[in-house]
């Protein structure tokens, strides 16, 4: 089984946040790659314990993720871009 999901990395101070929208988890690292992978870790941990309390299922359905045939659970819609916009006011 996997799980398609959106990472946001953003430096904040002298540390690097990692952040999952879909399932408001984040993390963070001394340097990008120990963010990203603290952020998976932790997804991880989650979504075991989910299944462990037998939650998974209904946390799957509350966030919106569908399962496809293959065993993919993914959003019914797609990010397809992410850019810092300004607007005045």
């Amino acid at each position: 089984m996997k799980i398609k999901l959106t990472e946001e990395l953003w430096k904040e101070g002298n540390m690097y946040v990692s952040y999952c929208p879909e399932l408001d988890i984040a993390s963070c690292g001394e340097f990008i790659e120990q963010a990203k992978k603290n952020l998976k870790e932790v997804i991880l941990i989650n979504l075991e314990e989910a299944q462990k309390m037998g939650t998974f299922d209904r946390l799957m359905e509350e966030t919106g993720f569908v399962e496809n045939r293959d065993a993919v659970f993914s959003l019914r819609k797609e990010l397809v871009g992410f850019t810092p916009i300004e607007v005045a006011i």
